[in-house]
């Protein structure tokens, strides 16, 4: 990223795939480094406070809930009565809320790697990291792989992964098969996972069929590709892919344990983007895109 400073603009530029976005500062509220990564925060004139990871647009207050919202229910309104989550990332807090509004949980762990992220946020963002003051959530600080590794077999009903190559150096890969393989252990048969995809846009996602491919090998289950904008990130949209582990079917593209009236969770307010329709719709793909999954093409 660079700052561009002048008497009638001062403003940020993020650097995105071959491409650059100015936002304009209209204050820097912080700006740190921990151990592992370098983190600003400013308010923006048109996105509300923005925070800036290693580089990466992480979360803009205008649209955060669309990313946190799809990333989270996607997967949980697909299996009944989730009980035990585990978010791996996520230190901001927003899928916690989003987590919340499912009453069935009764546990709900977070295991995030830099205890600066949890700080700032809960400091500038408490709309965002209201999900802390759930009472199930359970706080671990460290290596999000390295715990999985250590997690009994089974434990988890639903894994969230909030981590993903284009929101910094430190997430990781979906062709990382040791990490699979352990999100697979954790898991009971039937569990789900969901993670962060290239979007439709990207120059990656040329490469999903393939990672579509070696998700089903390892899981087993059902593995289905699905997408929503969000208009800060790069081409102004992300991909999911949501995976089950071998056991109870699982149809991702039917939500089988909808939100209603009452899961307001901890933000004690409805969605502001997730409904049942949109789930479904989510995976509906253009034809270059079905394509390029591996779909047929009708």
């Amino acid at each position: 990223m660079a700052v561009l400073d002048c008497p009638t603009l001062v403003g940020l530029f993020v650097f995105l795939e071959g491409e650059a976005r100015l936002y304009e500062v209209e204050k820097v509220l912080f700006h740190g480094r921990s151990k592992y990564q370098e983190l600003l925060v400013f308010e923006s004139k048109e996105h509300g406070k923005v925070a800036i990871l290693d580089g990466y647009i992480q979360l803009t207050e205008k649209d955060e809930f669309a990313y946190q919202e799809m990333l989270t229910h996607l997967n949980l309104c697909s299996i009944p009565n989730p009980r035990k989550v585990l978010l791996i990332g996520g230190g901001d807090g927003g899928i916690l809320r989003e987590v919340s509004r499912h009453t069935s949980v009764e546990q709900i762990d977070i295991i995030e790697l830099d205890q600066m992220i949890i700080d700032i946020y809960r400091k500038f963002f408490p709309d965002i990291a209201v999900g802390y003051e759930d009472t199930r959530v359970r706080v671990r600080i460290g290596d999000g792989v390295a715990f999985l590794k250590k997690v009994p077999q089974g434990t988890y009903d639903a894994i969230i992964v909030d981590a993903f190559a284009d929101m910094g150096k430190d997430a990781v890969e979906l062709n990382d098969e040791d990490l699979l393989l352990s999100i697979v252990d954790a898991l009971c048969p039937g569990g789900v996972v969901s993670t962060p995809a290239a979007g439709i846009w990207t120059k990656n996602f040329s490469n999903m069929a393939e990672c579509i491919e070696r998700c089903r090998r390892i899981f087993g289950g059902s593995v289905n590709y699905a997408w929503t904008t969000v208009p800060s990130y790069t081409h102004g949209g992300i991909g999911f892919m949501l995976c089950s582990k071998k056991g109870p079917e699982v149809d991702f593209k039917n939500p089988i344990n909808p939100l209603g009236p009452r899961n307001l969770g901890v933000a004690n307010r409805p969605p502001k983007f997730y409904n049942s329709e949109i789930h479904t719709a989510a995976f509906c793909l253009p034809s270059f895109a079905r394509k390029a999954t591996g779909s047929e093409v009708v």
